[in-house]
């Protein structure tokens, strides 16, 4: 099968198409025909060594010291289960399938084996693979840290990065649970982040845009970028604040994929898509990412005919 090959860390040129073999599932596992990736944060950052340079060392001692031990990145998939360990019974051949794999990734590959206990489930039925791949990363990332942030019993939010693949999606999980709310973004993505669901969009390529802010029942910190100490400042008291950057990876949970499929066949939520690159363009991908100026998500075509 063909897949794309992290060879070392480093620039995106570090990833390599290559033909390897393809994985057998164990009995607890299913063959999954991949149709689309995504080029997400985990991504890039084990593809570059992205980490605080105390860190590169222990980093390298549980991925692997002079290159990924896993070396097909993806942290995200979508396809359809072509095979079943003779253990699996909750999926069987033919069933469109979305995961999200962890440290585990394998996505940049034409099929994947995906444990059935892991956060892994059907797609939602009117989605297409290149949306479906578009909602396990922003949408369980979300989740995790708007939960940190009591999202259920605020009245108001303030989130961070309101363009990003997290932050767009955290608009709309809001909005779904009633809540009033002002995303900070980029000047340019003003409209679309409008057009998703904020109440108040703030531009913080303008000067003194912190101005505008008032406090919140709950702050999210969607990008991982934003000074905390700033933040916090908007935080109500007894309010929450919560940021995808120092407080852990959020947890994959299987409920999690199936409450977006409740939003997204409702109409209450709907993945924004900056690109789709073939995976014969991973190079070009990673690149583009790697400027830090994208919208939504950067989805990666793995199969031909997965735009259904």
């Amino acid at each position: 099968m063909k897949a794309a090959i992290c060879t070392a860390y480093g620039p995106p040129e570090v990833l390599v198409i290559q033909e390897v073999h393809q994985p057998k599932p164990k009995s607890n596992e299913m063959l999954i025909q991949v149709h689309a990736s995504a080029v997400h944060s985990g991504d890039r950052r084990l593809r570059a060594l992205d980490v605080p340079a105390l860190g590169k060392l222990p980093m390298r001692l549980v991925v692997g010291f002079k290159a990924p031990r896993q070396p097909i990145l993806g942290v995200v998939l979508a396809g359809t289960v072509v095979e079943t360990g003779n253990s699996v019974k909750n999926f069987q051949v033919g069933d469109n399938v979305y995961a999200l794999t962890g440290m585990r990734f394998g996505g940049y590959a034409e099929f994947a084996c995906v444990n059935e206990s892991k956060c892994v489930f059907q797609m939602p039925t009117h989605a297409s693979f290149i949306e479906a791949a578009a909602l396990p990363f922003g949408g369980t990332t979300s989740l995790h840290f708007l939960r940190k942030a009591h999202i259920d019993r605020a009245n108001n939010v303030l989130i961070y990065g309101g363009a990003g693949a997290v932050g767009s999606t955290a608009v709309q999980i809001a909005k779904h649970y009633g809540v009033h709310v002002t995303a900070v973004c980029h000047e340019r993505n003003i409209e679309l982040v409008k057009r998703i669901g904020a109440d108040v969009v703030v531009d913080y390529s303008r000067e003194g845009y912190d101005r505008d802010l008032g406090t919140y029942d709950a702050v999210f910190d969607a990008s991982g970028k934003i000074d905390k100490r700033l933040a916090k400042k908007h935080v109500a008291e007894n309010g929450a604040f919560s940021s995808v950057a120092g407080q852990g990876p959020a947890r994959e949970r299987k409920e999690d994929l199936m409450f977006l499929n409740e939003l997204f066949e409702a109409g209450e939520l709907q993945p924004v898509i900056d690109s789709v690159y073939s995976l014969d363009e991973i190079v070009e991908a990673h690149r583009y990412v790697d400027q830090g100026t994208k919208v939504g998500n950067v989805i990666v075509r793995i199969m031909e005919e997965s735009i259904r």
